[in-house]
């Protein structure tokens, strides 16, 4: 993951965060996932409106982030931008752990942490909408995912705290499928090129 998404935002999106620092009274932390970190900094090419976040640090700060900047805000009615809260989230345990900054230097009262793409891809597990399996199958299909810390993370991290481990289990499984498939496992960085000549 690239620690400066900046370049890659379109002007709009970062002319709407500077916009949103820009009001903010105090400083805040968001933990961001879904299409916007996907966008952001693995060049998703489908379009989002949306910062989605999980958690807002600290916590006081929650109502002037979404009266400046949430669904209905003058603000995105201006851009057709806005922050929304994810109030319903399953992610791994320890996701906490893997935040990366995003625009660092680049903001001064906001500050947006990325999910690490494993923990993205395994929120989305849950919901398990055909939009997400085409997220993780893309992420796949430019290296950005390991099959086995897909499913390490999700034995130890998110299993633990699922309702119904048996239909989670068999949604990992299609999805690992999907994305995988006739592909060797791990990353494109993981993989081996075949010793020359030999047969298969």
């Amino acid at each position: 993951m690239s620690p400066d998404a900046a370049k890659s935002l379109p002007p709009r999106w970062l002319a709407f965060l500077r916009e949103v620092d820009k009001q903010l009274n105090a400083p805040v932390e968001l933990h961001c996932l879904g299409g916007f970190v996907l966008a952001a900094v693995y060049g998703l090419p489908r379009p989002t409106a949306d910062v989605d976040y999980i958690a807002a640090i600290p916590s006081d700060t929650l109502p002037d982030l979404e009266r400046i900047a949430g669904r209905g805000s003058a603000l995105a009615e201006k851009q057709g931008l806005y922050f929304q809260y994810v109030t319903v989230a399953d992610v791994p345990e320890g996701y906490a752990e893997r935040l990366t900054e995003l625009l660092p230097c680049q903001l001064f009262q906001l500050r947006l942490l990325a999910l690490d793409v494993h923990d993205l891809v395994l929120a989305k597990l849950v919901r398990n909408s055909p939009v997400d399996i085409e997220d993780a199958k893309f992420l796949a299909n430019t290296g950005e995912l390991d099959k086995k810390v897909l499913q390490q993370r999700y034995e130890k991290e998110l299993r633990p705290n699922l309702s119904n481990e048996t239909r989670h289990d068999l949604t990992l499984e299609l999805w690992l499928e999907a994305c995988f498939h006739a592909k060797p496992q791990g990353s494109k960085k993981h993989q081996k090129r075949p010793e020359a000549g030999k047969k298969f």
